[in-house]
This record gives structure tokens, sequence and C-alpha cells, in this order.
């Protein structure tokens, strides 16, 4: 089995990173800065939002376990695609939410889940979809925060967990929105 990655920006990346943790399929998930333009930031450089980046996962996943289209439609189910740098309470260019892949051929997926999405808002989706140009992991103790600290912040809600623990149990999206 041939693992493929994609990176997703969903706000915070302690809530973003354990939602995807649930999801049957993904292998392994790392919380950290993509598209910036430092080299190598810390947590406290990027949360001046002068770096550029995004706080994002990297999300390692088992196609032949779950297919990318599954994996957005799920992600869009964890943000406000049409806030701008903003998800819950945290606002900043870092909570910015985006899509950005390594592969190109991954674009036709992406373009469908986004034209998708876009016809359940009246307003423009908020949401980047880009190469991936930089990654870099952020601090251990950011790593599987909320397994660390279960009672820790995060923005979304906490049956959004459960939610993603069974929306692929029977390999069908759950149409609901939480």
């Amino acid at each position: 089995m041939r693992e493929k990655e994609i990176y997703l920006a969903g706000g915070c990346f302690w809530g973003t990173e354990h939602f995807f943790k649930q999801i049957r399929g993904v292998t392994e998930t790392e919380v950290g800065f993509a598209n910036g333009h430092t080299a190598n930031p810390t947590y406290k450089e990027v949360y001046t939002d002068q770096t550029g980046y995004a706080e994002t996962v990297r999300i390692k996943y088992l196609p032949e376990q779950v297919s990318l289209e599954f994996l957005l439609q799920m992600f869009f189910k964890a943000i406000d695609p049409t806030s701008l740098n903003k998800q819950g309470h945290d606002e900043g260019t870092r909570y910015r939410t985006g899509v950005y892949y390594t592969d190109a051929a991954d674009l036709a997926v992406i373009g469908k889940v986004f034209a998708e999405q876009q016809q359940l808002y009246s307003r423009p989706l908020a949401v980047e979809r880009q190469p991936l140009e930089s990654f870099y992991p952020a601090e251990e103790y950011h790593q599987d925060y909320l397994e660390k600290n279960p009672t820790g912040y995060c923005h979304l809600p906490r049956a959004l967990f459960e939610f993603a623990r069974q929306a692929n149990a029977t390999d069908k999206i759950i149409s609901d929105k939480l």
C-alpha cells in the first residue's frame, strides 16, 4: 500500500490534527507551519503573523482505505470555509484555512470538492488552494497536543472527534453538519 499525503490548514492545528487522527486510513499526522517566507520558523515567530505561515497538519493516508475526496469533505466539516483568517476564537493569518498539495494529480479531486462546497455557500470560499511551498514541523510539545492534554484548548466541538471516528466506518460520508 502506497501512502499519500496532503497538508491541511484548518485554524489551530491542535484540534485539526486530533480530528484527522480519528479517521480510518490516516496513518500519520504532524503539525507544523506551511507556505511562509522565513526558514525554520518557531511557534513564537509564527504567532506574530509576520512570517506568512499557516498552522497546518501534514496528513499521511492510505488511499485504499480513505480517499482524498473523503478527507477534503471531512476538512470542510471541521472549518468555516467562508471565514478569512479566523476559525473559532482564533484570529490572524496563521489561522487561515488552506489545502496544500504535493501531487498535481490531486488537483482534479481538490477542484471537484471545492466546487461542490462552493455550491453550499452564498459567499465565496476563503480557503487557499495551493501547492505546498514549504513545511516546517512545529515544536514537539505541539505534536499530538490534545492526546497529551485531553482538556486542552480546542476550537473544534468535542463531538466532531466522534463524528470523525465514525464517518468512514461504512465508507460513506455522513452529510449532517455538526
